[in-house]
Order: C-alpha cells, then structure tokens, then sequence
C-alpha cells in the first residue's frame, strides 16, 4: 500500500468534525509506562478523567504507548487500550496511538519496572523514550519493533474508534531536562530515529490500515528568522511519507498562522498534534479560534495537573527561545486540577462553546 493520495486524505477529512482533541495521560501517571504497565493502570482515573474531557466537548485525545509494555505483557496491553478505547467511544472521544517517542526528558532509560517519583519542581522529569535512546543506537531489537508496529496494527487496523496513526512522537528529540532549569542535548541519534520512523511507515503500509497514518513536523525556527518552518530532514520525510499533514507549534499565533501557511502547500488535511503552553504565548484564548478558522485540527498537551508536572515550565533556556518567560505562578500546560476545577475558567468556557454541537469549523 502506497501513501495515500491527496483525494483520498481529503476524503477522509471530510467525513471528521472539526477534530479538537488533548494529549493523555492520566494524572497518577508519571510517564506512559506507569500509564500501561499492568501494576499501575489507573482505569478508574482514566475513566474520570476522559469523563472530565467530554464535558468540555473534545472529541479526540492521542496518548502514547510504550514497545517495552507490549514486550512484556502484549496481550495486557491490547486489553488495556482496547478498554481505554472503549471507554472513550462512548463519551465520543476517538483515539490516536502514538507508536514511537523520543522525549526522553528525564534522561534515563526506560525500564518495564515500577517507575520513580517526579523530580520536584522539574517539568516532565521521568519522561521516557519508546523504545529508548540508546536501544536506538544499539539496534539489537529492531525485529521487536517491528512485531509490535505490526501486531497494534492488525488488532486495530479496522477499528472505528481509531482516528488516525501517529507513528512516531518528535523522531531526534534529544534534550534532557535538568533539575538546574536548564536543557541539555544527549549524544546524537537522530540517523537512527530516521531510518526507525521510515521502517515504521514501510510496515504500517504493510498492514494497510483504515486510518491515515502520520509523523509530526515539530523543529521549528526562533522568533525573527527568516527560515522556512520545518526544514530538517526529519521533518521533510515525515511529510513526504504521511497521508494528513500533522505538526507541533507551542509558539504565539503570528507564528502559528505562518506554520498553517507554510504548511497548506502540502494540500492536504491539517492537525497541529501539540500545542498550548501559555507563558510562549500558545493559548485557548485566540489560538483555539485560529485553528478552528483555518480548518486545523489540534490537541493540546495535557488535561489532568499531576504525576507528569507539565504544568511547571520547560527549562529557562527553552521557554525564551520561544519567546517567553518561565513563570512558575502560571501554569504551562494542564486545563484542570486533581479534583477536576479548571485552572482558567475563561479558557474551559471558550471550549465548551466552540465544541458546542452546531458548531462547525
């Protein structure tokens, strides 16, 4: 099965609502192997909080899965996105699973253990790749992953509930984010994650499955230059391989519309698959009607405050090259607290009324 044509991906488009969605993770969950591994599968916070986000209309959410959960417990695996996708169709949620991911922040590997406590006051401290920098590098399992692409596939290939595939989560990513508020870079595997993403695509076509299947477009240039977005050479062949146009932009909206426009040369359906990040200027106040206007898609990072502390900034470094400060008394992500309460009511409100039925792109 070749990439789709651009017919097709507009065929497709035309059939969806206006997908507004959130990345998932549940609260008691510190990164997406405590979310999956068999010990510390929270159903009963999920099933709350995907209630929480049905009450404010969404309709998509995209949540990674882990290679190394699927390795050691396969068919719990598929039993728990099975039921987790279940439990979303029926508050009308669709889902897209995200294959591969190199955001390694907390800068150690991952392990199919019981996962360590957050890192006080650091942002997404326990963060692990899938299937992890250095089995990147090494190589060694390369058939696993393989097996598993495959296997996700043909279980769920032909499922309605899935909306689409996400292949892989921001292929190269390589910083680590230090307790000093700082960035650093680990030893470049970014020719690995290439040929890994391309492989993942060879076998997605393989299987054929009834959704589009896609990788983000997520480098972006600083503020003030003159480069065209998304010019590295794992961005263009994520682009060049994907059946609809996904991209990440936690930048303020000028920034945006210039990503929509860059972007809309590829002629085919758009979803920004991260975005919102307040102290950049990434926010449900105006941002929420510039995707809705342009006929994007989108799904903001994070519902439920928790485990993850992704409503504490990026490192310093991070957030001013983005043109921002980082403001520790406003959050960075997150819609709502523990107890459900929203962080802006402002924001929530806007939600619920661009996602009230009637309502159209």
């Amino acid at each position: 099965m070749a990439r789709w044509d651009k017919d097709k991906a507009r065929a497709w488009w035309a059939d969806q609502p206006w997908i507004c969605g959130f990345n998932f993770l549940p609260s008691t969950a510190v990164n997406f192997i405590e979310m999956w591994h068999p010990d510390s599968f929270d159903a009963a916070t999920i099933e709350k909080e995907l209630g929480w986000a049905a009450e404010l209309g969404f309709n998509a959410l995209r949540v990674n899965l882990h290679y190394l959960v699927w390795k050691h417990d396969r068919a719990g695996l598929i039993r728990r996105l099975d039921w987790l996708m279940g439990v979303a169709e029926g508050l009308g949620l669709r889902t897209v699973p995200c294959l591969f991911d190199d955001c390694g922040f907390g800068g150690f590997e991952p392990a199919y253990a019981p996962q360590p406590d957050p890192v006080p006051g650091v942002h997404n401290s326990r963060a692990v790749a899938c299937p992890g920098r250095a089995a990147l590098l090494e190589g060694a399992e390369r058939a696993g992953w393989e097996a598993y692409v495959r296997d996700i596939l043909r279980r769920f290939g032909r499922d309605p509930r899935v909306l689409f595939w996400d292949l892989y989560n921001e292929p190269g990513n390589r910083m680590v984010f230090e307790a000093t508020g700082s960035r650093l870079y680990e030893p470049d595997f970014t020719q690995a994650s290439r040929d890994l993403m391309l492989a993942a695509f060879d076998w997605c076509r393989d299987e054929a499955p009834d959704q589009p299947a896609t990788v983000g477009a997520w480098t972006t240039p600083p503020p003030g230059s003159t480069d065209a977005p998304y010019q590295t050479e794992i961005d263009q062949l994520a682009l060049a391989h994907s059946d609809i146009v996904t991209f990440h932009a936690y930048w303020d909206s000028a920034h945006v519309r210039r990503f929509i426009d860059h972007l809309s040369e590829q002629d085919r359906p758009m979803i920004c698959t991260e975005w919102m990040a307040r102290p950049v200027g990434s926010r449900i106040a105006d941002q929420l009607d510039l995707f809705q206007q342009a006929k994007v898609g989108c799904f903001q990072w994070g519902l439920v405050r928790g485990r993850t502390q992704t409503h504490l900034p990026w490192p310093a470094d991070l957030v001013a090259a983005h043109g921002g400060t980082a403001d520790r008394s406003v959050w960075f992500h997150d819609l709502l607290d523990e107890s459900g309460r929203a962080y802006d009511a402002t924001e929530t409100a806007k939600l619920r009324q661009a996602l009230s039925p009637g309502q159209t792109a």
